[in-house]
């Protein structure tokens, strides 16, 4: 019997929207982190008046324009970590506290100095590693930090004045990630419901797909072969019996045995074809089998579908002559079923009546190719199987 094909393998990135957040909080803190640590190094080089110290600033640029560097290499490498803020903390926290020799006092007001640049960096990329509570506590250190480094340098209006400012950044940057964060977890929660829901129709999709397909093999083999016995169109010693029974065994059972075939490749179907007269010896049936080769899946249903139209010839039209031919127009394959018995009236199936709407127009349809059914009372039937050769 036919496996039930087995489940689509899970998606390799379960949260797209997380992963593409993630991303972009490594890119945005790198690039801000880095330039602001070639533009401190300029703007501080610059302006050198008492009371700043040459020692003191050149090293402190020296250490922040190496650190840019690392932070970025770091971040771009591996993502924001939360290692490398609180280092890059501990560095601004350093710096503000020891404004009164870093920076001169005319470039101190109104937060232009590069300490102040500095200090909003750090807290806006604190915000990017750290959870919102953390991030916002870093964040008020380091204003406070900024606020005890410019009183110690005298300047009390500067003080307050940007501290309220990096407070008000710090709530910000800290509100901004949260509502981003919780944007990316509700919309990878859909994606995966989304995700859940197509893995259950794939899969029930598949289970039902193996279950036609067990039903067609059922109905087209034994179920067929012991109808033929019970109408009288197969005698039962007769050599078409023995062969119909000995081909049905291997349908139904070797399939589990033998390894699938890719059905893109190409076999040939008027070999396939010929397996299927066989399955009529003694039947007055003849074939006309052009050589041709199609992808193994078309092959089956092809295969299949003509062994059904005969089946059905041999139950309601005994001793009818039969035909079989396969051959190419127009850039397709067509096998035909033609027998001269007494026809039927297709809008008299009752729809329950399984052989022609599953066994030949549904396996068809499965393969992309169509069937079409030319038969009226006391005329005869033509079958024709057609796919159309894309290739």
């Amino acid at each position: 019997m036919a496996p039930v094909p087995a489940a689509p393998d899970a998606p390799p990135t379960a949260n797209p929207a997380g992963v593409a957040l993630a991303r972009v909080y490594a890119l945005f803190p790198a690039a801000i982190r880095l330039s602001c640590g070639i533009a401190v190094a300029a703007v501080a080089l610059a302006v050198r008046e008492p009371p700043v110290q040459a020692v003191p600033l050149a090293l402190a640029v020296v250490v922040l324009t190496i650190w840019s560097y690392v932070f970025y290499r770091q971040t771009i490498d591996n993502g924001i970590r939360a290692r490398v803020v609180l280092v890059d903390a501990a560095l601004t926290i350093t710096a503000c506290l020891a404004m009164e020799v870093l920076v001169a006092p005319a470039v101190m007001p109104g937060g232009v100095s590069w300490v102040a640049v500095l200090a909003s960096t750090s807290i806006v990329t604190a915000q990017f590693a750290l959870r919102v509570v953390h991030g916002m506590l870093l964040g008020l250190t380091i204003a406070a930090a900024y606020c005890v480094g410019a009183i110690l340098a005298h300047d009390v209006d500067e003080a307050i004045s940007h501290s309220a400012v990096l407070v008000a950044q710090t709530f910000l940057a800290a509100g901004l990630v949260y509502v981003t964060r919780r944007s990316a977890r509700a919309a990878d929660s859909v994606f995966s419901a989304y995700q859940r829901a197509h893995r259950e129709t794939v899969i029930a999709r598949a289970a039902r797909e193996a279950e036609r397909k067990q039903n067609r093999d059922l109905h087209d083999t034994v179920l067929s072969t012991l109808t033929m016995v019970g109408l009288g169109g197969v005698a039962g010693q007769s050599a078409m019996l023995r062969a119909r029974a000995s081909s049905d065994l291997r349908t139904l059972f070797d399939p589990a045995r033998r390894p699938a075939l890719d059905p893109t490749a190409k076999v040939s179907l008027d070999e396939r074809l010929r397996v299927v007269v066989e399955r009529f010896e003694g039947y007055p049936l003849t074939a006309a089998l052009e050589p041709c080769l199609v992808p193994s899946a078309v092959a089956d249903a092809l295969a299949e579908s003509a062994d059904a139209a005969l089946s059905n010839v041999v139950r309601h039209a005994e001793n009818a002559v039969a035909w079989l031919r396969l051959h190419r127009t127009r850039g397709a394959v067509v096998v035909e079923v033609i027998d001269v018995g007494p026809g039927f009236d297709m809008a008299a199936i009752p729809p329950y009546r399984y052989g022609i709407r599953e066994s030949i127009m549904a396996r068809m349809a499965a393969v992309g190719a169509t069937a079409r059914i030319d038969t009226a009372p006391g005329n005869g039937t033509r079958i024709q199987l057609e796919w159309v050769d894309v290739g």
